[in-house]
């Protein structure tokens, strides 16, 4: 995993059939190491979308996993906060570096009963990554998943037939059914407002600017900058996810700064398009059939002489 940028951008929309003159491609760029866990933007984006509460046993009641309300992405939540706590060495702590709060745990220190240690909060706001190469696109039977203009992915819930084909098919487990419905949901980087000119409501909610909106290509250099800002400031765990185009799939509509390793923070650490190996199964496939077809006529012929 590297931090520089790494080749061009793909456009998604022109493959998809979009005319050269289709607006530029947007999407998200999260940067971890200034979210504050205020969960504003899951409001938001709850709020715009009029998505239900999720069933954490009642209605909108707590999950009981820390302050972590919501648990993950799901049908009725396409903005989630995670809540990641750690300890880590007093003096390397990026929390330390960045001006914010650190607790020194008791019992540890200078006295010999070990290592000064401190407790940190990894705080990211996930949602779905709008993939270059999306299988969800690939699999979808009904067309209800498409490519925007934009170069989004987004769900069309009134021609989903809920055949749940796109659940497995997606890298990093985002789209999920809403029990009674059985339609397929995930966020829409709110198609609606993007085509009003407006930004999606978590980007405009967020209080930190944790959450950046705008062109891609212009959030890429944005982001490569600030991963250098934070290791001269000594923030040397500071690294870039999902913005890589020669990555598993193609690169992502929504990445992010993170500070520790992927999977702290839930996410797999080489996702691949999980259609990839398609087109070589459908040449075996075929291949296989035409050989058995061959036999079979073989055989046929042989009985009737």
């Amino acid at each position: 995993m590297t931090n520089r940028l790494s080749g061009p951008l793909p456009d998604p929309s022109a493959d998809a059939g979009y005319p050269a003159d289709h607006p530029e491609r947007v999407g998200f760029f999260t940067d971890t190491s200034i979210c504050i866990g205020c969960k504003a933007c899951e409001v938001a984006c709850k709020e715009w979308n009029a998505l239900p509460s999720e069933e954490a046993g009642v209605p909108g009641d707590l999950t009981g996993m820390s302050y972590d309300n919501t648990g993950g992405l799901g049908a009725s939540t396409w903005r989630h906060v995670a809540f990641v706590e750690q300890t880590v060495p007093a003096r390397k702590s990026p929390q330390v570096d960045l001006g914010m709060p650190a607790a020194t745990l008791p019992g540890a220190g200078p006295d010999g009963s070990g290592d000064a240690t401190e407790v940190r909060w990894l705080m990211s706001s996930d949602v779905c990554k709008h993939c270059t190469h999306a299988a969800c696109l690939d699999v979808c039977p009904t067309g209800a998943l498409i490519r925007s203009e934009h170069g989004t992915v987004v769900v069309q819930n009134d021609i989903c037939n809920g055949c749940g084909y796109c659940i497995p098919a997606c890298p990093y487990g985002v789209i999920d059914q809403r029990p009674g419905d059985g339609g397929a949901f995930k966020c829409t980087m709110c198609q609606d407002r993007l085509g009003a000119g407006l930004m999606p409501a978590c980007a405009t909610a967020c209080p930190t600017e944790s959450i950046q909106f705008g062109p891609l290509d212009e959030l890429r250099a944005r982001a490569a900058e600030r991963v250098d800002a934070l290791h001269l400031a000594g923030v040397t765990d500071a690294r870039l996810y999902g913005h890589d185009p020669n990555d598993g799939v193609g690169g992502d509509g929504a990445f992010f700064l993170l500070l520790d390793e992927p999977e702290v923070y839930g996410l797999p650490p080489d996702p691949v398009v999980t259609t990839r190996d398609l087109p070589s199964m459908w040449r075996h496939a075929g291949a296989a059939a035409v050989a058995v077809a061959g036999v079979v006529a073989a055989a046929f012929l042989g009985a009737r002489r």
